[in-house]
């Protein structure tokens, strides 16, 4: 199995790591890890728009720019692992995101305008963690799921989450094993 792990985690001793690495063991495949904090993604510009836009119409896809984008369309399955940071996730995230939605490699539209997924994966994990509670998933892994069944045609999107985890007096330990237990659930034969 190819897994791509796209890994938003800052902090050198992240929980969120620490459960993707769980997930990935349970996977067992060959992993490729892209490290957002050290890829050196950038917010789209008007003159990247234009280049990409250029090649695009072109059909050439063997510039650099595209080869993240490749990856994530070739992979098999998708870890992302983002911390839970003001609703969402880090904005590295975000920038990866842009950089590898391309018309044409990572999905295509309809002539009806509806967008067709063209990527590889059958299967999208996301794994989070929060110091407080996540009270709504729409910011962060909602909208990665919509991105993953509208966009990518990705069919099965997964959540993997620890919250609480800064709150005074609780065992995070405990609540960190409580969610390996769900990742041994939901994986139990990978």
């Amino acid at each position: 199995m190819n897994i791509l792990h796209i890994n938003a985690c800052v902090r050198e001793l992240s929980r969120t790591k620490k459960l993707a690495d769980y997930v990935l063991q349970k996977l067992n495949g060959q992993v490729v890890e892209i490290n957002l904090e050290q890829a050196n993604l950038t917010p789209l510009t008007d003159k990247m728009l234009m280049k990409r836009d250029e090649l695009i119409a072109k059909g050439v896809y063997d510039d650099a720019m595209f080869d993240n984008a490749k990856l994530f369309k070739q992979a098999d399955t998708i870890l992302i692992s983002a911390p839970f940071w003001d609703f969402s996730f880090p904005a590295s995230l975000k920038c990866f995101i842009e950089n590898i939605n391309i018309n044409g490699l990572i999905f295509s539209y309809s002539k009806d305008g509806i967008p067709q997924g063209l990527c590889n994966a059958k299967n999208l994990i996301y794994v989070t963690t929060a110091g407080g509670f996540i009270s709504n998933d729409e910011y962060g892994f909602g909208y990665i799921k919509t991105l993953a069944k509208t966009f990518y045609g990705i069919e099965n999107v997964y959540c993997v989450k620890a919250e609480g985890l800064d709150i005074f007096g609780v065992d995070t330990e405990s609540i960190l094993q409580k969610a390996k237990h769900n990742i041994d659930e939901m994986f139990p034969l990978a």
